[in-house]
């Protein structure tokens, strides 16, 4: 499947040079590993789409939802937050 998704340009850029190797996205839409995503910047300050375009295949997906998280209690999530972290 090719799904289309916006990107803003700070991220566009981290994706383009190779230094960002990851999405986290809200997870109201399906992709599977082997799909391609292709990452179309948009200028959220001119509602409007730069015209640069990358296409990436999707590697492992990861669905979370706070109560599968059974290692940190709600709260300590709340406070910290989480993170995801690229591994190379």
């Amino acid at each position: 499947m090719r799904i289309e998704k916006k990107l803003w340009p700070q991220y566009f850029a981290k994706v383009l040079s190779g230094e960002k190797t990851f999405e986290l996205r809200l997870a109201d839409w399906h992709c599977s590993p082997g799909d391609t995503i292709i990452l179309k910047e948009w200028d959220s300050d001119t509602k409007q789409y730069t015209g640069r375009v990358l296409e990436k295949k999707v590697g492992y997906v990861a669905k979370i939802k706070p109560h599968m998280l059974p290692f940190w209690s709600e709260d300590e999530v709340k406070e910290h937050g989480l993170q995801i972290i690229s591994l190379k």
